[in-house]
C-alpha cells in the first residue's frame, strides 16, 4: 500500500499544500526551510514536503520547530507519512523527543462513485448547517466519543472556519448522533471529509455511510475530482467497503512540553 503511485502522487501534490493554506482565523504560517510551521493553532503545527532528505542537518532542523513551540510552551504535531524521506525520519523525531501518535490511512476516492443516495434508519435525518449552536452540539456530541477535552476547541474551530466548511448533522428525536463536513477551501482536484465521529449506540445502522454519499454529491455539484479520508482503524474497512483506496499511512509525530 505505501508505494508511491500515481494517486499517491497526486495527493502529495494536492493536499499537502492544504495544510499550510487552509488556515482559520488567528493563525498565521512561517517558513523555514522545507518545512512551514503553523502558529495559532490550539498546539503547533509542522507542515512538511515529502522529501526532507536534501537538508543540509535535519536533525537540526527538527531540534528548531520543537524549540520554537517550546518557547511558547505549546505542543507541536509533525505530520509524516510512511513514503517520507529520509526512511528515518520518524526515527530523528523521536530522538528529538517527539512521541507517535494514532496512525491513520489516507483513503482516496472519486467524489462521482459515492454520490449514490444511501438508505437512513427510521427517524434520523441528515441537515446542512452553519449555525453556531450546531457546532457547538457537534463538540458535544464528540465529547461524549473522545473525552470533553475536545469541547475547548472543535466549536470555536468550526464556527471560526464554517465559511469554507459545509457542515452535515445527522439527528434522531432532535440529537445530533453523527456530523460530517467538507473543507471548500482546499483544492477541488482533492477535498478532505471530516469529522463522521458517530454515537456508539447509532454504529452499524448505515449513518456514516449516508454522510459520505450526502458530501460526496455536494462535492460533484462542486466540481470536485477526488474526496480523501484519514481514516481511523474503525472507519477504513467502511470506506473500503464502499470503494475507497488506501494510497498511505500517516503517523502524527508530537512534542509536548514537560
Amino acid at each position: 500500500m505505501d508505494l508511491v503511485t500515481p494517486l499517491l502522487e497526486a495527493y502529495d501534490r494536492h493536499v499537502r499544500p492544504s495544510e499550510h493554506t487552509d488556515m482559520e482565523d488567528g493563525v498565521h504560517v512561517e517558513p523555514d526551510g522545507p518545512v512551514v510551521r503553523v502558529v495559532g493553532k490550539r498546539q503547533g503545527f509542522v507542515s512538511s514536503p515529502r522529501d526532507v532528505s536534501g537538508v543540509d542537518d535535519l536533525d537540526a532542523l527538527i531540534a528548531r520547530q520543537r524549540d520554537f513551540y517550546a518557547a511558547r510552551g505549546e505542543a507541536v504535531e509533525w505530520k509524516t507519512r510512511a513514503h517520507d524521506l529520509p526512511a528515518d525520519l520518524p526515527n530523528r523525531l523521536l530522538a528529538a523527543g517527539f512521541v507517535p501518535d494514532e496512525k491513520e490511512t489516507v483513503m482516496v476516492g472519486a467524489a462521482a462513485d459515492f454520490a449514490a443516495e444511501s438508505a437512513l434508519p427510521d427517524g434520523v435525518r441528515i441537515r446542512r448547517t452553519d449555525a453556531d449552536a450546531d457546532m457547538h452540539r457537534i463538540a458535544a456530541m464528540n465529547a461524549h466519543v473522545w473525552g470533553p477535552d475536545i469541547l475547548s476547541w472543535l466549536a470555536p474551530n468550526l464556527i471560526s472556519r464554517k465559511r469554507h466548511l459545509i457542515v452535515f448533522v445527522a439527528e434522531a428525536d432532535g440529537e445530533v448522533v453523527s456530523a460530517g463536513w467538507l473543507n471548500t477551501k482546499q483544492d477541488k482536484e482533492f477535498i478532505g471529509m471530516f469529522g463522521g465521529t458517530t454515537l456508539p449506540r447509532w454504529r452499524g445502522r448505515g449513518i456514516y455511510r449516508a454522510l459520505v454519499a450526502t458530501r460526496a454529491r455536494l462535492a460533484v455539484e462542486l466540481g470536485v475530482r477526488y474526496l480523501w479520508v484519514d481514516a481511523s482503524d474503525d472507519s477504513r474497512p467502511i470506506l473500503e467497503r464502499l470503494g475507497f483506496t488506501p494510497v498511505v499511512t500517516t503517523t502524527p509525530y508530537i512534542w509536548s512540553p514537560k
